[in-house]
């Protein structure tokens, strides 16, 4: 342990002068305003369209999606996901609860729900793809690995470092989204009760588990899951970065990884066997909400299980391969 700290502080040090980090935070503060106003503005036009009845929005979305039921045009996979949509509106009018109502912490809730698939991967992607392969690059590994140190170790610290950043990260995406969002909607609602618990099975949705909890309660839940989606694609980032010698073959490879997943989750459905491709998990918030999972069978336990195995394998490889590989020639 003595001889790992000083290896992760430097890796800290790295880190932070690479300054790739302040780019992140630069980016989430440019877009997010730019995601709030384009909210403001939707929010804006159904005040317009339905005055302050909320319940009025909740049933002309129902009938707009009762009458597309009908129509030939609409494919079978979006009739079903609207069939559990009108289920669940309907169980939220029956217990007089907007989900919707605008504030700073529901657009911090719905923006997290949003990006977990593509966006906040891709930003941890753009962190961890150069920890080794970068350093190969550089020539600067070789300087690392003539060190007293286990080649474990100096793996070892490098993972360390990436969770690190990848936890405040999370807690990044967290604290700007709240604080610019409560500029235009204000900083309340943590304590606004939301459901959770919808069972989805097949076209319908299992109201028997459903209960409600503040939502303060669900974004610790739902800030649980990102974490672990984050940890589980900087792990897998981090074993294409022990593989090849390329920054830029690294993270190409892993978005193009994640670009695939988010294809595959909308188009995905008839092949069962995508279910245990990691990029189609990724998703983990959508069980909270309630949404339709990609694959038929799909449960918030096999996802973990599915991404916890994906990031094991990865680990393992990590380190064997850098244990193994000669790395000064």
């Amino acid at each position: 342990m003595n001889s790992l700290l000083p290896l992760v502080k430097n890796e800290t040090i790295k880190m932070i002068k690479k300054k790739r980090f302040y780019v992140i935070i630069l980016v989430l503060l440019v877009l997010t305003p730019m995601f709030t106003y384009a909210q403001m503005k939707e929010s804006e036009s159904k005040r317009e369209k339905f005055g302050n009845d909320w319940r009025l929005e909740m049933q002309q979305a129902i009938t707009d999606n009762q009458n597309s039921l009908g129509s030939d045009r609409v494919p079978e996979e979006w009739k079903k996901y609207r069939r559990i949509y009108i289920q669940q509106l309907q169980y939220y009018l029956e217990h007089d609860l907007n989900p919707n109502e605008p504030s700073g912490v529901t657009f911090t809730r719905v923006f997290m729900n949003n990006s977990i698939n593509l966006f906040i991967p891709l930003l941890v992607v753009a962190m961890a793809s150069d920890l080794v392969s970068g350093e190969r690059t550089s020539g600067t590994i070789k300087m690392l690995l003539t060190r007293p140190v286990r080649r474990w170790k100096i793996l070892l610290s490098k993972l360390l470092t990436l969770f690190l950043f990848v936890s405040l990260l999370v807690l990044a995406v967290f604290v700007i989204c709240y604080l610019i969002a409560g500029l235009f909607f204000g900083y309340k609602g943590f304590t606004m009760p939301i459901f959770t618990g919808f069972q989805i099975h097949g076209s319908d949705v299992d109201m028997s588990k459903v209960h409600m909890v503040p939502q303060w309660k669900y974004l610790l839940m739902q800030s649980g899951l990102l974490w672990f989606v984050s940890i589980i694609v900087a792990i897998l980032s981090f074993m294409v970065s022990t593989l090849v010698r390329s920054t830029s073959a690294s993270i190409v490879i892993m978005m193009a990884a994640l670009i695939a997943g988010s294809i595959l989750t909308n188009m995905a459905s008839s092949w069962s066997t995508a279910k245990y491709l990691f990029m189609v998990n990724l998703g983990l918030t959508g069980y909270l909400s309630g949404t339709l999972p990609p694959i038929e069978g799909m449960t918030l336990v096999f996802s973990l299980g599915v991404l916890t195995v994906w990031g094991l394998l990865a680990l393992v490889v990590s380190f064997l391969v850098f244990t193994k590989r000669d790395i000064l020639n």
